[in-house]
């Protein structure tokens, strides 16, 4: 028996999946585990994810994001005209609900919001599907805890019209503690943990009684002002004031060229929470200008130092309200994709120096392996495991680098895919060769136990680069694996736009 849990966030949606007492993410056919909850409508197709949100550039009036926001929610209701009032997509009234004008030039058409997350549900129902192997439909929802009736009406419509046959809806909190086993696997005993969320578009704290296995909210707030959309716009305001220093252009006013910096800050608010710096490049970003610049991790946290400040006293707050001290909380789970960044998990660590903080499961999967677990426990499996060991899902068997030069002439090798990656998946990397050359060879190595120079398995050239006088050629080397074991690989000069790819049917 396998079951299935779903995240349905604002800014983006995760599914896991259960089977043989195990529960982990799933990626999705991009290789992603976590999908934008994004819907975009073409005059042909209508796309949902990734694709979706890098085509609102251009399809920004028909581009559905952060549907969660005013689902289940007349036209009337605050959150729905504030919502209006943020979304380039005209929403209009019909019959007291709010529905998205979508006009493609061929047809116009009214969506609502319950048709919008139905689509996302459809496609986190495809990924799950592809990675059992079967029509699984059994599937566990998590809600937040200020959601109504409506609200969590709309949503369970929306899931059933996707094709789920829905065991329970949970809170979100909830999931996260079961993501951990917490209360599970030891049920005796009384502890307090605090559950602390920060989504794209909003701040959650949670104070939850454990007590022989049974959970009891103490107090929860919620706070929209503040999310990690805020950390992306304040890092877009960065570089626009970077882009105006530089080329005396300011780009603030412009809807277009704010968007694709959003974009590119969005990219490098991700990277940083895994590396020391992140190169944000925009090609045209305004006025045929390509925009190319290095945000450091000191950077970005000097730049959200006052967004830091927000995040970190609703839970004060929070405490307060209670009469706890920190010492009174046995443990805090982190969740919500921005819980990722590490100056905000250092802040918290350092407002409990003695009480054990949960990370281990990325904070943006914590909420849907807690609702697999649960499905779990609904479909009759008792002896589950939280282990995020991946399932059914294939992964890469070998070490997949690139070989590149270093500044004194020697070759170093760089690892794209380790052993054990999840697929399908996705990889980027900036491959810098000398500006005096004119075409440049990409090699690939697989380590199988051999040394890599031993055995190398691919190789893509790209020819007839104009030649600089100083300076790099910037190669972006995407390389795609599937679950069959095929690798797709496109180098691409990012100065001329000149690309090749290649497929490897198999590796080594």
């Amino acid at each position: 028996m396998a079951a299935i849990g779903v995240h349905l966030g604002c800014t983006c949606a995760c599914v896991a999946v259960y089977k043989d007492g195990r529960a982990d993410v799933v990626a999705n056919d991009a290789g992603d585990r976590v999908t934008p909850a994004v819907v975009g409508f073409l005059e042909k197709e209508t796309i949902v994810g990734l694709a979706a949100k890098q085509s609102r550039v251009r399809n920004a009036t028909n581009t559905i994001v952060k549907v969660k926001q005013i689902l289940g929610r007349s036209y009337g209701d605050p959150h729905t005209q504030k919502h209006i009032s943020e979304s380039k997509c005209i929403v209009v009234e019909k019959v007291g609900k709010p529905k998205y004008e979508i006009d493609t030039g061929e047809t116009q058409k009214f969506v609502s919001s319950e048709d919008v997350a139905k689509l996302i549900f459809s496609k986190m129902k495809e990924t799950a599907q592809s990675a059992l192997g079967s029509d699984v439909n059994d599937v566990v929802i998590t809600v937040p805890f200020d959601f109504g009736e409506s609200q969590k009406k709309a949503l369970g419509e929306a899931a059933t019209a996707a094709g789920f046959s829905i065991l329970r809806m949970i809170h979100e909190p909830s999931a996260a503690l079961l993501a951990y086993g917490i209360g599970q696997e030891s049920p005796t005993g009384k502890s307090n943990v605090l559950v602390y969320k920060l989504g794209g578009t909003s701040l959650s704290v949670t104070v939850i009684e454990v007590n022989s296995g049974i959970y009891r909210v103490l107090a929860t707030s919620t706070y929209d002002d503040i999310g990690g959309i805020c950390f992306t716009e304040a890092l877009a305001q960065h570089l626009a004031s970077e882009f105006q220093r530089t080329y005396k252009q300011d780009i603030r006013g412009n809807a277009r060229a704010m968007m694709k910096l959003m974009n590119s800050a969005d990219v490098a608010k991700h990277a940083l929470s895994t590396l020391g710096s992140s190169n944000c490049f925009v090609d045209s970003l305004y006025d045929g200008i390509d925009f190319d610049c290095n945000v450091s991790r000191a950077r970005f946290e000097l730049i959200c130092s006052s967004l830091f400040n927000q995040c970190i006293d609703p839970i004060k707050k929070l405490l307060e309200q209670i009469g706890f001290k920190a010492n009174d909380v046995n443990q805090v789970v982190l969740c919500g994709g921005s819980a990722r960044i590490p100056k905000l998990q250092q802040l918290i660590k350092d407002l409990f120096p003695e009480v054990e903080m949960l990370s281990s499961i990325p904070p943006d999967e914590v909420i849907p392996v807690g609702a697999a677990i649960q499905a779990g426990i609904l479909i009759g499996k008792e002896n589950l495991s939280t282990d995020l060991d991946t399932i059914t899902i294939e992964c890469s068997a070998s070490d997949i680098l690139v070989k590149e030069t270093d500044e004194s002439g020697d070759n170093k090798f760089t690892v794209l895919l380790p052993s054990g990656t999840p697929l399908p998946a996705r990889r980027q990397h900036v491959l810098q060769a000398p500006g005096h050359i004119s075409s440049v060879c990409l090699e690939l190595y697989e380590s199988g136990g051999k040394s890599p120079v031993e055995s190398k398995f691919a190789q893509i050239v790209l020819k007839d680069l104009q030649k600089k006088a100083s300076g790099v050629h910037d190669i972006l080397t995407v390389l795609t694996m599937k679950r069959d074991g095929s690798l797709h690989i496109t180098c691409t000069d990012k100065d001329s736009g000149k690309s090749e790819m290649i497929t490897v049917e198999e590796t080594p």
